[in-house]
């Protein structure tokens, strides 16, 4: 089977680099194709997956979307027309690109990974409204890790629309302890508040960057450290140094257990998400979790987070300032991450519910 994904940095490719761990344990052939940064980052050939790079654009770019395409058709077409029995998609872009070049024979299964809003008027809106349309009218299956995304998917043209949420994968322990790696950030003595994702705009991270601004009256001052790479990191950094807020952009890091064991509370501030990894991997190490009521971040943490709207510096200062006032209102929300989680699918569930699907359309 193929795996085929856009440019990633978090979620996405963290959820496809677990689904062919899980496929690979379980003796399937996997075939990963997508950027070579996605290689770079997620590792799939060290898994033992074959990876072959195609480089899948994430804006509206016509030329690269049809290079993209052209190459992807000639790459699922092998040696003697053999064809692959079941081609994964992972988001639209990669859905998109999936659908125009599936050659015959084989089933396309598309993953929803994340909400748009496409309910405005304008061009943009349009197209994506179409893009989506197309994607869903020409998927055999599409799986929504939303469970409010399958209405929208089926409105849309979805013959086959199934809810599968994505849990995130374990982590492993920290190596190190907390004041080690605050030291290491250059936060000795200094409330830690971290936050996660691709640097992309629906993460909204210009709000955390203008309200950590209003922190610099706090003794000790926090420090936001943001880890994650992506196209506004260069928008980001100025708007850092205008606003003199107390904030480092880390970059793509791999050390996730060192920076939540350092973390005293960690903040979403996304307008848009499903079943975010940053989250799920938050409840889990019992860190206190800011998150907006966007999308499926409600019905994922429940009540063990704090939910705030999406686009509000000020709720998210004064919430950050409740929180670190009280160690109370702290240790209740450490407590109830763990529990919270303790609800949801795991990793394993989720490679189920995949193979079992694979099994259904193959016939095997």
């Amino acid at each position: 089977m193929v795996q085929v994904l856009g440019t990633s940095t978090g979620g996405i490719g963290t959820h496809v680099a677990s689904v062919t761990r899980g496929l690979l344990e379980r003796g399937d052939r996997v075939v990963v194709i997508g950027p070579q940064a996605t290689e770079d980052q997620f590792g799939f050939k060290r898994a033992g997956a074959r990876f072959i790079p195609v480089e899948i654009p994430t804006g509206n770019d016509a030329v690269a979307q049809g290079k993209a395409v052209v190459r992807l058709r000639r790459l699922l077409r092998g040696p003697g027309g053999s064809t692959p029995d079941i081609v994964h998609a992972h988001g639209l872009r990669a859905g998109l690109a999936a659908r125009l070049a599936r050659p015959m024979g084989s089933r396309l299964v598309t993953s929803w990974h994340i909400h748009l809003d496409t309910s405005g008027g304008g061009v943009k809106n349009r197209l994506l409204r179409e893009t989506e349309n197309a994607v869903a009218r020409g998927s055999d299956v599409c799986l929504c890790t939303d469970p409010d995304q399958v209405q929208v998917v089926v409105a849309g043209g979805g013959r086959d629309v199934r809810y599968a949420p994505a849990a995130a994968p374990a982590l492993p322990a920290s190596t190190k302890d907390a004041d080690t790696v605050k030291a290491e950030l250059g936060a000795t003595g200094r409330p830690v508040l971290l936050s996660v994702g691709r640097l992309h705009p629906v993460k909204r991270l210009d709000v955390l960057i203008d309200a950590a601004a209003a922190w610099t009256d706090l003794d000790p001052m926090p420090l936001v450290v943001i880890a994650g790479s992506g196209p506004l990191e260069a928008e980001l950094s100025d708007h850092i140094r205008r606003t003199g807020a107390p904030v480092k952009l880390l970059g793509h890091r791999s050390d996730m257990p060192e920076l939540l064991t350092a973390a005293d509370l960690a903040v979403v501030t996304s307008e848009s998400e499903t079943r975010q990894m940053f989250s799920q991997e938050t409840l889990r190490a019992g860190v206190p979790l800011i998150a907006t009521r966007a999308g499926g971040i409600p019905a994922l943490v429940g009540d063990a987070a704090k939910l705030i709207p999406p686009g509000d510096p000020s709720v998210l200062d004064k919430t950050v300032r409740e929180l670190l006032d009280s160690s109370q209102a702290r240790a209740e929300l450490a407590e109830a991450g763990p529990k919270q989680a303790a609800t949801w699918p795991t990793e394993s569930d989720t490679i189920d519910q995949l193979d079992a699907l694979y099994r259904e359309l193959t016939g095997r």
